[in-house]
């Protein structure tokens, strides 16, 4: 939405993350029209009185709208408030258009969503909105402040589902029409540069100077359909009566102009198809179908998946191997899985299987060229390159002139039979997938040596059993106690029986790894969905870990937290269920010693943008404030896609919002730790402190401590502060990777991000929200900035640290001036 004025960026930048904190409940009676005489608000609740719940526990709050007319007879009509959905617990800011039966709504009738102001970022309840005539819309300490103007109200046109804010001369604002996300109403236009974007972000559909373009947003993205404007340079689209048009700066010179009868609404559907419906919601039949025929949406069988006649399969078995398997049986276009998952620990495994006659929706003959990743290769030097890229997924090889290119994919979404009339002439595809090799284990032979170890070891057992036994009745009434404390805290996840879990692990038998007090396994439940499973190890230090890690991430939801699918806390067994991440934690990425194993300067951006949202959310946008207290790389961790996501917190403190720093006992890994540990009085900025440190470490390719350099360059704050003095930061940049080498300015950018982030004055440093603006370019980064990084000592510190994974532990002597008090 590029050419937004500032009011509307300002809507946009801080409206919608507001509203997402912030559910339902209604104090002013519904209408059209809500005029501002004093601060009214509405807060999320079913128990509002112009709440209605629908059969699967899902519920409206209706802040503006026509509710309870009884003019309304089988019929929709407009509303704007709190959409609550039960199968997510989450809620959103919505228009809708509900049906009213007598002026009723019935709890069968769900609500169709016109427009979403949070619809990436959904919240939960007891949220509060205010709408007041100085700020506009207030959410707790902050207010749109629009430029000074007066906000009388709030309109909702009943005929086109619009939300406005009006001044004081009833003009508007602000108003929805301008921020579309997936729907288009009756009426209006898509600006050159907007967009729509499916529910759930995976599709968009936009239109430029150039022409009209549907895309998958794929790294990279991908077009699955568009139509150019040839030499004229249109202005914007418009849905009108019966028809959707596209003009230039008068409304008269129209390119295209679909018919489209008793049509209302536009919708971008999220498996990529675009739609329109009548006033009461009935489907028409899709607009796009016949240009791209049902095999050329990109997700119409699934990841992995093969169109064929509009009928979906997975990959045939290769020389007697089937390395794919449908998800599931009775439904094919859910896709395909790999039988054995890629492991990039296991890289030397990888091949590349040829799928026979199949071609990939980005190369139909009617799309537009896509610029290889190699030109003018061999078939092999192509094949070779993606096996050398753990990300790569699949290697694509065209030839066409007798000239091949090379297109190398992280992503893969549906395949297609190569139907002759969609290849280009003079042109033949290969599709190579990536899958895992798993060499079958050699037989092991018995010794004698191993029977005498288990005869020995058989014995220490029995010497050990009445030593646990005494153990586990000393503990037993502890255990009651917690697991009833877990029983009663509200919004705990699943919990899972210790059988269960020996099951899904296959009596843990997978190890995916080990630190934070635990260890963890690899399993599968019974949907074939992968979890890791922390089994936490120890006695003392586990309850408070697995209390901190369970009460803390049990009920909050973030793209970019790992999320805690359940726990088990059984007699003395404690571990916790998470989602899986297939390419683990960050520390393997950046501290590797495999050249194949290198991140580019773009995954490397998306890793640091990803923990800065982490981050944020925790700081600012949850109930209660948490601070993570251990953020480090081994703390990161990386999905199939790269996506970055904070994980363990068993060191995490919750901090009340009006608190503004809190004592504690010293926590964390050392060398990441934020000077003002000294006197044990900290602040949500520890964490960007260390988050600092990782971002360097990221941007540099090492460690902050690393003893295989020079003495000189041993610490890396030491090394970057020099560096600084010298404007030589280029030095540092990660000398493994040619691409961030290409992109070293970008690089030393990004460094200052980092400076500002390790100012010894924690007030200096700026807030994790800041650094998110920071990165995506609409904040500038401090200048006056103090380049002294270096750790003070720790005086008067009695410290223990954990050998398990470098936890420090510590408490503080209390200075001779706090004892005495002021003089």
């Amino acid at each position: 939405m590029g050419g937004l004025s500032w009011v509307c960026r300002a809507v946009l930048l801080y409206l919608v993350p507001f509203l997402n904190l912030f559910p339902i409940s209604v104090t002013a009676v519904p209408g059209s029209f809500l005029t501002v005489k004093s601060s009214t608000s509405w807060t999320n609740s079913l128990s509002a009185p112009h709440s209605v719940k629908f059969d699967d526990g899902s519920f409206v709050t209706i802040i503006l709208g026509t509710h309870g007319s009884p003019d309304l007879f089988n019929e929709y009509a407009c509303g704007c408030g709190f959409f609550y959905n039960r199968t997510y617990n989450s809620s959103l800011f919505v228009i809708f258009s509900l049906y009213y039966v007598a002026g009723n709504i019935r709890g069968s009738d769900y609500p169709e969503i016109v427009w979403s102001a949070n619809p990436k970022n959904p919240v939960s309840l007891d949220a509060t909105l205010q709408l007041t005539s100085e700020g506009g819309l207030v959410l707790e300490a902050w207010s749109t402040n629009i430029s000074n103007k007066s906000v009388v109200g709030l309109n909702l046109t009943d005929d086109t589902c619009n939300l406005m804010l009006l001044d004081d001369k009833n003009a508007t604002i602000w108003q929805s029409f301008d921020h579309p996300t997936d729907t288009l109403v009756l009426g209006q236009k898509l600006l050159t540069g907007q967009q729509l974007t499916s529910e759930g972000g995976l599709f968009s559909f936009s239109i430029t100077s150039e022409g009209l373009f549907f895309y998958i947003n794929s790294n990279p993205p991908d077009i699955y359909y568009y139509s150019l404007f040839g030499n004229i340079k249109y202005n914007y689209s418009q849905f009108r009566n019966q028809s959707f048009a596209i003009f230039e700066f008068d409304d008269t010179s129209a390119y295209l102009d679909l018919f489209l009868p008793t049509s209302k609404y536009m919708k971008l559907r999220p498996d990529g198809h675009l739609k329109v419906y009548d006033e009461y919601w009935s489907e028409a039949p899709d607009i796009l179908k016949s240009d791209i025929g049902i095999c050329g949406y990109p997700t119409v069988c699934g990841n992995y998946g093969i169109c064929t006649n509009e009928q979906c399969s997975c990959p045939l078995p290769i020389n007697g191997t089937n390395y794919f398997q449908p998800i599931n049986d009775r439904q094919l276009n859910h896709g395909c899985s790999l039988v054995t998952p890629l492991s990039c620990e296991s890289y030397k495994n990888h091949i590349l299987t040829e799928l026979e006659n199949i071609t990939y929706f980005p190369f139909k003959k009617n799309l537009p060229d896509i610029h290889p990743d190699y030109l003018h290769i061999s078939l092999e030097t192509c094949k070779e390159s993606c096996l050398k890229v753990c990300s790569c997924k699949a290697a694509i090889y065209n030839t066409s002139n007798r000239v091949g290119n090379c297109y190398l994919r992280s992503q893969i979404f549906s395949m297609m039979y190569a139907d002759e009339r969609d290849i280009r002439e003079d042109t033949y595809f290969k599709v190579f997938v990536k899958v895992q090799n798993v060499p079958l284990p050699p037989q092991q032979q018995k010794h004698w040596l191993g029977i005498i170890l288990g005869s020995s070891l058989v014995f220490v057992l029995f010497l050990l059993i009445g030593f646990f036994v005494f153990l586990f009745w000393k503990k037993e009434a502890a255990n009651e106690v917690e697991e009833y404390y877990l029983d009663h805290v509200p919004g705990m996840p699943t919990r899972y029986s210790y059988d269960d879990l020996q099951a899904i692990t296959k009596n843990f038998s997978m190890e995916l790894g080990g630190g934070g007090f635990g260890t963890v396994f690899e399993g599968t439940q019974n949907d074939n969905t992968k979890v890791a499973v922390k089994r936490l190890d120890g006695f003392n230090q586990i309850k408070k870990s697995f209390l901190a890690e369970v009460e803390t991430i049990g009920s909050i939801h973030h793209f970019n937290l790992v999320r805690l699918i359940g726990f088990c806390a059984e007699k003395s067994h404690r571990l916790l269920v998470y989602e899986y991440m297939s390419n683990g934690s960050l520390d393997r990425w950046v501290f590797h010693k495999n050249p194949e194993m290198l991140l580019d300067w773009q995954h490397r951006k998306k890793i640091i943008l990803d923990t800065a949202r982490g981050l944020t959310y925790l700081h600012e946008e949850c109930r209660q404030k948490i601070v993570h207290l251990d953020i480090k790389p081994h703390n990161i961790l990386l999905d199939e896609n790269f996506n970055a996501k904070v994980s363990d917190f068993g060191l995490s403190k919750l901090v009340d919002r009006d608190q503004s720093q809190v004592v504690t006992t010293m926590r964390g890994t050392p060398g990441y730790m934020a000077p003002e540990w000294l006197n044990s009085v900290i602040t949500e900025k520890v964490d960007v402190y260390s988050f600092g440190v990782v971002l360097l470490e990221l941007l540099c390719g090492r460690k902050n401590l690393d003893h295989s350099q020079p003495e000189e360059e041993m610490h890396l704050l030491d090394l970057f502060r020099k560096k600084i003095e010298e404007e030589r930061l280029l030095d540092l940049v990660d000398k493994n990777s040619g691409d961030m080498q290409v992109h070293d300015k970008d690089v030393v950018k990004m460094m200052m991000v980092a400076a500002w982030c390790l100012q010894i004055d924690f007030t200096k440093r700026p807030s994790m929200s800041t650094v998110v603006k920071v990165l995506e370019g609409v904040v500038d980064v401090e200048s006056n900035l103090d380049y002294c990084f270096s750790n003070p000592p720790l005086p008067n510190t009695r410290a223990r640290v954990d050998n398990q994974d470098g936890h420090i532990v510590a408490t503080t002597s209390v200075l001779p001036s706090v004892l005495s008090g002021p003089r």
